[in-house]
C-alpha cells in the first residue's frame, strides 16, 4: 500500500515526449469502490508569471504507465482535463 505523501514526492512526466507535468496534488477517488479513478496535478500558468492563475490537470489513473521509485509514467495527455471550477464526476462507460 502506498500512502498520498508517498505519491506527492514524485514527479510526473509524459512517457511519449519526456514533459514534466509537475506533482500530485490531489486524487480523485470512486466512493462506491475505493479505488483511485483519477490523479490531479496543480498547473500554474507560466505567462503570467509568478502570479499566475492555476489550474487542476487531471490524469485518469488508466494513462499512468508505471509508478517507479521517484516518477510517474503516464500516457496520452495529448489534450489535458481541467476542472474548471465545477466538480466534474467520473462515469463509467
Amino acid at each position: 500500500m502506498m500512502k498520498l505523501s508517498e505519491l506527492q514526492v514524485k514527479e510526473v512526466i509524459i512517457v511519449d515526449d519526456g514533459k514534466r507535468l509537475g506533482h500530485i496534488s490531489d486524487l480523485e477517488i470512486d466512493t462506491n469502490s475505493g479505488k483511485i479513478v483519477a490523479i490531479v496535478l496543480t498547473v500554474k500558468d507560466k505567462k503570467n508569471g509568478f502570479f499566475g492563475k492555476s489550474d487542476e490537470l487531471v490524469i485518469q489513473w488508466n494513462q499512468i504507465v508505471r509508478i517507479g521509485s521517484d516518477v510517474i509514467l503516464v500516457k496520452n495527455v495529448g489534450q489535458p482535463t481541467l476542472y474548471s471550477g465545477n466538480f466534474i464526476t467520473g462515469h463509467n462507460g
